[in-house]
């Protein structure tokens, strides 16, 4: 019996294989976007392309921690590419929910992410960070993708 192919599930794709990967990340960005989103990932690739990383050192706070923990989720240095594509698509979904709540608990994770992934960035700790741990790439690739200053800048 032959399976069909569907490129939006990521159990189609080999979960060790960093490029195939990052691609799902930008294969993400394409579909129900939501204009907080846009509006991170502009704001992150100004901060990236014009003033640099160096300027920005702040780790998240203990209420930030808790929030991550009250979804399940770990912090950025310690997420592999799949779950951050997973975490990913559901900020997406949460971020378009009519659950007041629920919306704005995700816009807060999607700030918290960049938070994190400009102090990473910034230290370059991911230049020593587990190995195995590259959620960080996922979420700037999905941040660049999403960005109307991806190659205007």
């Amino acid at each position: 019996m032959l399976e069909t192919f569907n490129p939006t599930t990521l159990s189609n794709y080999k979960k060790d294989d960093t490029f195939e990967n990052l691609d799902i990340s930008s294969l993400l960005s394409y579909g129900n976007i939501p204009s907080f989103h846009k509006k991170i990932a502009d704001n992150y690739m100004v901060i990236k392309k014009i003033y640099g990383f160096q300027t920005i050192n702040s780790k998240i706070s203990v209420y930030e921690k808790n929030l991550l923990k009250q979804y399940d989720f770990d912090t950025l240095e310690n997420t592999t590419i799949n779950k951050m594509n997973e975490e990913i698509e559901l900020l997406k979904k949460w971020s378009n929910s009519l659950n007041k709540k629920l919306k704005s608990d995700a816009d807060a994770i999607l700030q918290i992410r960049v938070k994190e992934l400009k102090f990473l960035m910034g230290y370059k700790y991911t230049v020593v960070s587990n190995e195995l741990s590259h959620g960080y790439m996922a979420l700037e690739k999905y941040l660049e993708t999403v960005s109307k200053y991806r190659n205007n800048i």
